[in-house]
């Protein structure tokens, strides 16, 4: 496990930022983390790091948004779901094999569906000021450097 200490939204962006540029394809990025904790802006970094110029926003109500890239990026919210034929009725499973990268917010309402090749995993908690973040990344291709 690798933890870091972001001071700002913008420093979130930076960490994922440089994580996107190490990503090859058919990752799962596992957000764990209460509301406001920053998940969607760390995916917005993870975009910019894939190359992908769009605005990032939070799928809350579409569930599901996806960004065109040389790898796309698929942007969940898990939020609202709460059992098996809920995430069934997402997509979701289809998404894990088209070797896109998947950003999954809320991956605590999925855990046990989670895969367990290529799963990286991003838990996020409150530092000690409103904008500080402590950020802990661990799972397959994690090294210390991700974030350099």
């Amino acid at each position: 496990m690798i933890e870091v200490i972001s001071k700002s939204p913008n420093e979130t962006e930076e960490y994922a930022e440089k994580l996107g540029k190490r990503l090859n394809g058919g990752e799962v990025i596992a957000f764990f983390g209460g509301l406001g904790m920053g998940k969607t802006r760390f995916t917005s970094g993870l975009a910019k790091g894939m190359g992908i110029d769009e605005y990032v926003s939070s799928p809350t109500f579409a569930i599901v948004n996806e960004y065109e890239g040389d790898i796309p990026l698929c942007h969940f919210d898990m939020y609202r779901i709460t059992s098996f034929d809920d995430l069934c009725s997402t997509g979701f499973f289809d998404y894990l094999d088209n070797g896109s990268v998947l950003a999954i917010e809320w991956s605590e309402n999925i855990e046990n569906a989670l895969p367990e090749d290529k799963l990286i995993k991003i838990e996020i908690f409150k530092g000690e000021s409103d904008d500080e973040r402590i950020i802990r990344m661990s799972g397959e291709g994690v090294y210390e450097d991700s974030w350099r």
